[in-house]
């Protein structure tokens, strides 16, 4: 350690700083030109927004910046070598430029797999830290002492010598090959669930599946990497058997539903459903929960399993349209079939209320009251909401009546007192 510091100091006491002004052109040339190619492709990107052509440009434009820049400033650095001039700070720039590229990469990869949230947040910053971590101690000469360091700290179980340095090297491979399938899986779930040959539940279950593969081949590609025995997970599996029929039996069940609930096209994104008291539509299906919004916009996760094991009421499961019952009373002082005629024609006119099957009105009951009617209409987007539809056919029965004058009447009644004779 000791040598590092000596060396890098007596490195630092010969540099000559009339040397820098030709690094220090051959930088801000760099950078310009860097700039201006990032600003270019970013117009370009902002022309495509989707599909696996977003996702390269936008690869290429956060790569362009650091690239671009290393590209000249190698350049510089061989035109100032050949000039037998001074390139230490061009030296110090490679590093720090493959470092920037390497963090902008990952990170955005990171972004397209992961959902934003305190462990996205902890990944980028644990990627940073490591990335420039490892170039500040290679630039001060520190590197490979750290390294002996870390590799000295071992344990020996039988004949497998099992270091720090290995364990360090293990963990950020396999968070690497990590970060890869988890872009990859999202990269696959943007494809099919814009691809109009798929439902939107089937488009989710290839993309879980697609995801539990991806991750699960990473895994265990890298840990026959690093030269671990597979058999010996068998033992670890029995281990996570024993686990999922005790403490973790409730998770894999909600797991497994939300594979049945894909695969039976059930319910999907988008579906229109009545799960008990909450009624709202599918947002999102996940591993374990189904995310439901109601109209005022107020999101409820339920286990896949209640979904398995409970009535659920999905209004737009084989057919999207659903009808609505409106019940209206009038006076039995009123021409009944008038008002009928009024109420389909209110109908007839909604423009959510679809032509076919067509708008009715049936005398349902004589009451108390009145004289109860009631409207049927067929509604084809029962997502969009039907309390509104019930309230805009509700308020036009009101105003139409009052025009015809025919009367609704309110719930009343009469007492009469009659007097006993006397005995």
């Amino acid at each position: 350690m000791e040598e590092s510091w000596q060396d890098l100091l007596v490195a630092m006491q010969e540099i000559r700083w009339e040397d820098a002004i030709p690094q220090v052109v051959v930088l801000v040339f760099a950078g310009v030109a860097a700039f201006y190619l990032h600003r270019l492709i970013g117009r370009r990107t902002a022309a495509d927004s989707y599909g696996v052509r977003h996702f390269t440009r936008r690869s290429i434009q956060r790569l362009a910046f650091p690239i671009s820049m290393l590209l000249v400033v190698l350049l510089g650095r061989a035109l100032l070598s050949a000039l037998n001039q001074a390139h230490w700070a061009l030296d110090l720039a490679v590093p720090l430029l493959i470092s920037f590229a390497l963090i902008r990469i990952l990170v955005y990869m990171l972004r397209k797999g992961m959902r934003r949230g305190p462990l996205f947040k902890a990944s980028e910053n644990v990627i940073s830290i490591l990335i420039w971590g490892v170039v500040g101690l290679h630039l001060v000469g520190l590197l490979p002492g750290f390294l002996e360091a870390m590799d000295s700290l071992a344990v020996s179980v039988g004949d497998l010598r099992i270091s720090l340095l290995e364990v360090i090297k293990l963990l950020l491979l396999m968070g690497l090959v990590l970060v890869v399938a988890i872009w990859l899986s999202g990269l696959i779930e943007r494809q099919l669930l814009r691809s109009p040959y798929l439902s939107p539940g089937r488009a989710v279950g290839f993309s879980k599946v697609s995801k539990l593969v991806l991750i699960t081949v990473a895994a265990l590609s890298v840990l026959n990497l690093v030269g671990i025995d597979l058999t010996a997970l068998a033992v670890f599996g029995g281990a996570l058997g024993v686990g999922l029929g005790f403490g973790l039996q409730r998770i894999a069940s909600n797991f497994i539903s939300g594979f049945i609930l894909v695969f039976d096209r059930s319910i999907g994104p988008g579906d229109v459903v009545s799960i008990g008291d909450k009624f709202g539509w599918v947002v999102a299906l996940h591993a374990r929960y189904v995310v439901v919004r109601n109209r005022d916009g107020v999101e409820t996760l339920i286990p896949n399993e209640n979904l398995i094991t409970t009535e659920v009421i999905n209004w737009s499961y084989s057919d999207p349209n659903v009808r609505l019952k409106i019940p209206v009373t009038i006076s039995y002082g009123d021409d009944v079939e008038h008002a009928m005629a009024i109420i389909v024609e209110i109908a007839r006119e909604h423009p959510r209320v679809i032509s076919e099957p067509a708008p009715a009105c049936r005398l349902t009951e004589f009451g108390d009251s009145g004289i109860q009617l009631e409207a049927r209409v067929w509604v084809a987007d029962p997502s969009a909401g039907v309390g509104n539809v019930r309230s805009d056919i509700n308020l036009e029965i009101w105003r139409r009546f009052k025009q015809e004058g025919i009367t609704i009447p309110f719930p009343q009644q009469d007492l009469y007192i009659k007097e006993m004779p006397a005995k």
